[in-house]
């Protein structure tokens, strides 16, 4: 069954626009937890915008407790700066069962492509294998109609993160094709004998037509929509109908 990796970036952006400790970005996730999600999920950036690395540490801690899974996202190439000692120092002290790559920059407001691997491929190289040594599974964030995801086993990573926001714009457009690139996709990753992982823009709406499209899909990451429905819903509520689309549609 997919599993349900829970994006708790945009609690820790609400509690940053006021200062303080409100709301609580561990309590969230604890909520969560208790809920039924099957692990947690943070992208810290280096501007801090919103996750820090002291909440990094926290969740690891929480996570570790109740013996789910701990992903930690972020771009390895983004070198440190005070108050953010680079993703791969940061996956040393936290130890996630899972670091995503991602090719962000400070620039944008939220990751919105995946990697080049012709460009990119012999600097995540070693990258790769530094994140294996602190006992991380490794995912890389690509584009579907990527040609060349395949190269993604041969750099050693474990899986991929299939960057669905052109999905579910189509999907919004009403188009009956929408996840047809994203199957393809799957398909090609899988047989190259890597995992397959989904995230960003997913919700209520269009999940279940992934799901049901895109075969074998390992888990996916859902924070802006899922935290946004819970304002008007609940957070526990929320997880929970999430946890039933998912099992309605694997």
């Amino acid at each position: 069954m997919t599993r349900l990796s829970v994006n708790v970036n945009k609690i820790a952006v609400l509690r940053n626009s006021r200062g303080g400790g409100d709301p609580d970005v561990v309590r969230a996730a604890m909520t969560c937890l208790r809920a039924g999600a099957h692990g947690i999920t943070v992208h810290p950036r280096p501007d801090q915008r919103h996750i820090r690395a002291d909440d990094v540490l926290m969740l690891s801690e929480l996570t570790r407790q109740h013996d789910v899974e701990f992903n930690i996202e972020g771009n390895p190439f983004a070198p440190p700066r005070p108050g953010y000692p680079g993703l791969l120092p940061l996956c040393d002290q936290a130890r996630p069962a899972q670091a995503t790559l991602v090719p962000d920059g400070d620039g944008q407001l939220t990751s919105d492509h995946g990697f080049d691997f012709q460009r990119d491929g012999d600097r995540l190289l070693p990258l790769i294998a530094a994140l294996k040594e602190y006992g991380c599974r490794v995912s890389l964030f690509v584009d579907a109609g990527n040609p060349h995801i395949a190269r993604a086993a041969e750099l050693g990573a474990d899986r991929i993160e299939l960057y669905t926001g052109p999905y579910a714009e189509a999907f919004a457009a009403g188009r009956a094709d929408a996840a047809a690139v994203f199957a393809a996709a799957a398909r090609r990753a899988q047989a190259a004998g890597l995992g397959v992982n989904a995230g960003h823009d997913l919700s209520q709406a269009n999940l279940g037509h992934f799901l049901a499209e895109v075969p074998d899909v390992l888990e996916i990451s859902i924070g802006h929509a899922l935290i946004g429905e819970a304002l008007y819903d609940g957070l526990e509520t929320t997880v929970e109908r999430y946890l039933g689309i998912i099992e309605s549609g694997t």
